[in-house]
């Protein structure tokens, strides 16, 4: 896997950012230069010494803001991202192996919800009901879903009939034994591989809604730092460029480690000799 791996640089380089930026959120309170929230009397001033990349307009550390925000930022996208592929590994295993009319029901409720604009969803939910962040990762785990029960519900379908899993239920493996031990693990890799992409889509979701004011602003996040800056684009452009950086380079990050592993846990590319 690692030899074809360094045959990728783009998907080594996305795995590499994907740990830089999770390092980043874990010890973020410890290597931040400054405390995010402290008010100072340098407002708006520009990247430099002291404040390597600038103040905002109430006098803080742009760069401690960053770090601090990476935590909030991650942790609502891989909060999101696993529960919507527990969801959906739940529904698409249950649709794949028992099949018939369960299949048709599961299916049907998952078009229904994949052809719903997920977004908009989240978007008026948010400005129902508040703007507690728990209950934005509940939203966007309850939205992202009907990818991965699609793609478990046909890897299920396609590993269901395989000469093990037939043994397995002769020798009487009850179904939940034969799904948790024969079936997953051999369908797990394009699982893995959807729930990365999972990540940078909820992260996203959620620096949108920080930005249109509709999360908690108690909590500090890339989003929150944008919103707070579009008042300042043409006086401080490093506000908004830094925060914004950051989202870029973590979806960019995260998109380019899911091929990697797809990559690395592709069964046709280990036959192969990739």
């Amino acid at each position: 896997m690692m030899r074809r791996l360094r045959r990728r640089p783009l998907g080594l380089a996305g795995l590499l950012g994907a740990g830089l930026f999770l390092g980043a959120a874990a010890l973020g309170p410890w290597v931040a230069p400054a405390d995010p929230f402290a008010l100072g009397s340098s407002a708006l001033m520009p990247p430099g010494r002291g404040h390597w990349l600038g103040t905002d307009d109430l006098g803080r550390d742009v760069l401690s803001g960053v770090l601090y925000g990476a935590r909030v930022s991650l942790v609502v996208g891989l909060c999101a991202a696993a529960g919507s592929a527990l969801i959906g590994v739940t529904v698409g295993a249950a649709a794949g192996y028992w099949r018939g009319r369960l299949d048709e029901i599961l299916m049907r409720l998952t078009e229904w919800v994949l052809v719903v604009p997920q977004f908009l969803i989240v978007l008026v939910v948010a400005a129902i009901f508040g703007a507690d962040l728990r209950f934005v990762v509940l939203v966007l785990a309850l939205v992202g879903w009907p990818t991965t029960a699609r793609l478990t519900r046909a890897q299920f379908l396609a590993l269901g009939d395989r000469e093990f899993v037939v043994a397995a239920q002769g020798l009487g493996a009850s179904d939940a034994r034969v799904i948790t031990r024969q079936i997953l693990p051999n369908a797990l890799p394009p699982i893995v591989v959807a729930g990365s992409l999972q990540i940078p889509a909820a992260i996203l979701a959620e620096a949108s809604l920080r930005f249109l004011g509709l999360v908690d602003p108690r909590s500090l996040s890339w989003g929150g730092m944008l919103n707070q800056a579009q008042n300042f684009l043409q006086q401080a452009w490093w506000m908004p460029f830094f925060p914004g950086a950051a989202i870029f380079l973590t979806v960019l990050s995260f998109n380019l480690a899911g091929e990697a592993l797809n990559d690395m846990l592709d069964p046709r590319a280990r036959t192969s000799g990739l």
